[in-house]
């Protein structure tokens, strides 16, 4: 491919990336991370910080781009959660059990990488993060104002959050063995609610908790990579990105902590890639999410203060570490096959599972299957499957200390996933 055909499809598969990228919603797997980034990633369970065969650097390994020569991939997932809640035990009507709608989701990314020699790699990275996306169908119960939804609000009741971020990666070899890389992240996010008129007597800002719309929020981050070939067999691998300190939800204000903010939380990965056989590797990684450093998803529900306040009430959810392993077999000169296995812990803790009711993302583990054939020297094709079983949580709802004890009984919020993904890259 010339340099002047590349660049042109570059722009034109980015500018399609980058329009897409908003349609990434839902996507609540480790809390609302996905649980890999890259197709051949979440074929191995997301284990992909001491990989190199892909362009997804900028989302897994900034150190890695100094590997990965020259490649571009296009992906899209199919992304399928089913959630729901039920209310049992309540009084005065207000049982319950409903379905969010909205259960398919196009989730695109693109990854694009350049040896600009055999010691420096840049490329660029597009992806997203979502996870608070529902949509629960109105008139579920009766709060004594006629028919309204489970939250005992007007109309259809639910939230939708969705990230989109761009990451420039440039990354360098130190020595034969060694490299260090470094992508600066440049985050957009759009979020609204919808249905929550009965938290607005709660709130600081009560003409701010819900029905405007979407509202938009941006910031700018940096993640770093290291990455190591210790010998012919073994290769380690480790990321970091601090706290992205995004700009607040105005429109919400009454409704997040902190007048409306909601910065995206530090995370790190280390991990390993083993060659086993020249036909096998093997990775492994450890993320840890730091949710506990975001007051608006920390933030336990039963705090004794306004929504939209410093210490306003919030999800909740607390860290969450994930151990991602996955499996590469070289099947033939043209097929490689993958499967791998995600077990993260689950956020959502019972004292909070009324506000979870818009955010369940309560699974934590997931299955993985995946393989990329190639077409020819240049191009290839790859497919992941990720499937999570259904995981629940139940607590005592708070409309007992909104209202009078034993009003809201037991609540339950489930969810399971399934996700079907194809990617196109071209390798020169």
């Amino acid at each position: 491919m010339s340099n002047k055909n590349t660049r042109k499809l570059v722009r034109n598969l980015m500018v399609v990336a980058v329009v897409a990228g908003p349609m990434s919603a839902a996507m609540a797997t480790n809390g609302y991370f996905s649980h890999g980034y890259g197709m051949k990633a979440k074929g191995m369970g997301g284990a992909a910080v001491a990989m190199t065969d892909n362009a997804f650097a900028g989302a897994n390994n900034p150190a890695a781009a100094a590997w990965a020569g020259n490649r571009m991939e296009l992906g899209v997932d199919l992304f399928m959660p089913t959630r729901e809640v039920t209310r049992t035990g309540s009084a005065f009507g207000l049982d319950a059990s409903v379905s969010s709608d909205s259960n398919v989701f196009l989730v695109p990314e693109f990854g694009y990488n350049r040896a600009i020699s055999d010691k420096l790699g840049v490329g660029i990275t597009v992806y997203g993060n979502g996870g608070m996306n529902t949509d629960y169908a109105g008139g579920q119960v009766d709060c004594g104002n006629g028919a309204a939804n489970v939250l005992c609000g007007s109309g259809r009741l639910g939230v939708d959050l969705m990230q989109l971020i761009i990451a420039p990666t440039v990354a360098l070899k130190v020595s034969d063995k060694h490299s260090f890389g470094f992508s600066p992240l440049l985050v957009k996010q759009i979020f609204k609610a919808d249905g929550l008129q009965m938290f607005q007597g709660m709130s600081s800002a009560p003409g701010s908790v819900s029905g405007y719309g979407y509202d938009g929020s941006q910031g700018v981050g940096v993640r770093l990579g290291y990455l190591g070939k210790i010998n012919d067999q073994l290769t380690l691998g480790a990321s970091y990105a601090p706290k992205v300190k995004m700009s607040k939800f105005a429109n919400y204000a009454g409704l997040f902590a902190e007048a409306g903010g909601f910065d995206i939380p530090e995370n790190y990965t280390v991990g390993m890639s083993y060659q086993a056989t020249p036909q096998v590797n093997v990775a492994l990684d450890y993320q840890h999410i730091a949710y506990s450093g975001v007051a608006s998803i920390a933030n336990p529900s039963s705090n004794a203060a306004q929504l939209g306040a410093s210490n306003g009430p919030g999800f909740g959810w607390s860290d969450v570490n994930a151990w991602k392993l996955g499996v590469q077999w070289q099947a033939s000169a043209a097929l490689t096959l993958r499967a791998g296995l995600n077990v993260g812990d689950n956020p959502v803790q019972s004292r909070d599972v009324t506000f979870n009711i818009l955010a369940p993302g309560v699974v934590t583990t997931h299955y993985t299957v995946g393989g990329t054939y190639a077409l020819s020297p240049s191009t290839e094709v790859t497919m992941s499957y990720m499937y999570a079983p259904s995981n629940s949580v139940s607590g005592t709802s708070l409309f007992d200390s909104l209202m009078v004890p034993g009003a809201g009984g037991v609540e339950t919020i489930k969810m399971s996933q399934q996700a079907l993904g194809f990617q196109f890259g071209w390798k020169w």
